[in-house]
């Protein structure tokens, strides 16, 4: 029984994934893949945000735990984009390998909020998406003056690159979220938007590329009264056409 059961999650698998990738290709709409695991987050309001974006068509995954079996998937490669929501500690060698042929293939990916925390031991992941939070001393959540993150702030975010397809027809406006700070930035990034609010980490956003893809992080993203805001929803829908090239 335990076999027949097994072949039949193969069938199933071979005839919905193929439908998965013709039905993008025909709508012309954007696939995307969202990676969430690893750190809670209020799942029906932070969804929202991609079920209402009528450009894309938005499947949903999550890691087992704290290792990144998502990137096992047979059909990574088949999306236009993957949106990382996820924070992991570890990733296999094969994984990582997986990982990096995203950037060969040209797949866009959108990195947002507690994601920068991944991966304290991967430095080629902090190359990918241009910056890191480094945890001190390895200790998740730990807070110093040095390092650290801190709720409930009203967050005025003023727009840096004003002319760049992620931020346009945005002006400077307020969001209520999570702040970080002591967070490192690479020096071949392109600001997006930053801050004056003093104890938040800078910049908030940032645009770079790695082999044949197009990569951005977006600092903002906590709970729903960011993922309700209008500003934020439209930086997250430019960036995920920004990034798969649209």
């Amino acid at each position: 029984m335990k076999m027949k059961i097994q072949w039949f999650c193969i069938l199933c698998l071979a005839i919905l994934l193929p439908a998965a990738v013709s039905a993008g290709e025909a709508s012309g709409k954007l696939k995307v893949l969202l990676i969430t695991g690893g750190h809670g987050f209020e799942k029906e309001k932070f969804f929202k945000v991609f079920q209402d974006n009528t450009d894309i068509l938005f499947f949903e995954d999550s890691h087992t735990k704290t290792n990144a079996s998502v990137y096992d998937r047979d059909d990574l490669l088949t999306f236009d984009v993957v949106v990382l929501y996820d924070m992991p500690s570890v990733i296999t060698e094969a994984r990582k390998a997986k990982f990096m042929a995203l950037f060969d293939k040209g797949v866009g990916l959108l990195v947002l909020h507690h994601a920068l925390v991944s991966y304290q031991h991967w430095p080629e992941f902090e190359q990918v998406i241009g910056g890191r939070y480094p945890e001190e001393d390895g200790k998740a959540g730990k807070v110093t003056e040095a390092v650290g993150w801190e709720h409930d702030h009203d967050v005025p975010v003023v727009i840096v690159a004003k002319d760049h397809p992620v931020t346009a027809g945005l002006k400077d406006f307020m969001i209520h979220d999570e702040i970080y700070w002591g967070f490192r930035v690479g020096a071949d990034v392109t600001p997006l938007i930053t801050t004056t609010l003093p104890k938040s980490g800078k910049p908030l956003a940032w645009a770079r590329t790695q082999g044949k893809s197009r990569v951005v992080y977006l600092q903002l993203g906590h709970d729903h009264q960011a993922y309700e805001n209008p500003n934020y929803q439209k930086l997250v829908a430019q960036a995920i056409q920004w990034v798969g090239k649209r």
